[in-house]
């Protein structure tokens, strides 16, 4: 049997999220060379190496398993110190009560409801987020990797060893500036005007528009595209003009309000569906970053 020792495993868990071991050192304020002593005793016990020693530090595929364990085993340790307190939690270090959540959110949930949401989250639990942004169709990756805890995401079927939870859709509409409507589309989103009209694509993993436009004309179209990577800034990249893109009511409402954004084609939208997913684990932490995020999203998704 594995004798896995708490220390190795706050030490694995220091080194993947800080990137170095000397980095990891200073979290958890001991030397290099303990942490160095600590991983080489962790990967003995496991008989497998676990960490790429490059730039930053990544875990094996092994090691992707031990460091899900070893976030399980500090999720569960904060839950036990919270219910404990104030005798436990009280004696703890502000630092050392602090437990890190990693959590995937995609660009558009996180610059409009999500971290609101996180800001309800009880000061009880006391958590630190580590978000990682990245696209809806893509978040599970992280989930498989034991990168993180849960995540937002379009996948409607569970990662292995995880949960899933409906939260609704986030609806996309195609909009544009008055000036550029004016310019490009004068006939309106004709299959013509759509092909040569500039529009405005988040990065290359984005086929928003393109479902937008096979949606609209059933055909391949291959318009201009400028690559905004950036949630805030694609939708001020439409209101300026650059072009037109498919941006959620959360994002367009305001400007579309003050007529500093208009709808190219009414009626037409892409509604994206969004899950929670989140660890298979009986945790009140967990829990508690899941209602916030569930609350919130009834209020702001449909």
């Amino acid at each position: 049997m594995m004798d896995l020792q708490l220390d190795q495993l706050r030490a694995l868990l220091a080194v993947v999220d800080r990137g170095t071991f000397d980095a990891a050192a200073r979290q958890l304020q001991v030397t290099p060379s303990a942490i160095s002593q600590r991983i080489k005793a962790l990967e003995l016990a496991v008989g497998r190496v676990l960490l790429q020693r490059v730039k930053p530090v990544r875990p094996t595929a092994s090691g992707e398993v031990v460091l899900r364990l070893a976030r399980q085993f500090a999720l569960l340790e904060n839950d036990a110190l919270t219910m404990l307190e104030p005798e436990v939690g009280e004696a703890a270090s502000a630092s050392e009560r602090f437990i890190s959540i990693p959590l995937v959110i995609n660009s558009d949930s996180l610059a409009t409801w999500a971290l609101p949401a996180l800001a309800r989250v009880p000061a009880a639990h006391r958590i630190s987020f580590d978000i990682f942004r990245e696209d809806q169709d893509h978040s599970t990756a992280r989930l498989r990797d034991g990168t993180v805890m849960a995540a937002i995401t379009s996948a409607s079927e569970p990662v292995q060893g995880c949960i899933v939870r409906p939260l609704g859709a986030m609806r996309y509409r195609p909009m544009a500036s008055p000036e550029f409507v004016a310019t490009w589309f004068s006939d309106g989103p004709t299959v013509a005007s759509l092909a040569v009209a500039p529009v405005v694509i988040y990065d290359r993993t984005d086929d928003l528009q393109d479902r937008y436009l096979r949606q609209r004309t059933r055909t391949l179209l291959h318009p201009p595209q400028h690559f905004v990577p950036a949630s805030s800034e694609f939708a001020t990249a439409v209101q300026l003009g650059l072009g037109w893109g498919m941006l959620p009511d959360a994002q367009s409402q305001t400007a579309e309000a003050s007529g500093a954004l208009v709808e190219i084609d009414p009626g037409e939208f892409i509604d994206v569906a969004l899950y929670w997913q989140q660890w298979k684990l009986h945790s009140p932490t967990l829990s508690a970053v899941a209602d916030a995020i569930g609350a919130a999203a009834a209020a702001q998704l449909r």
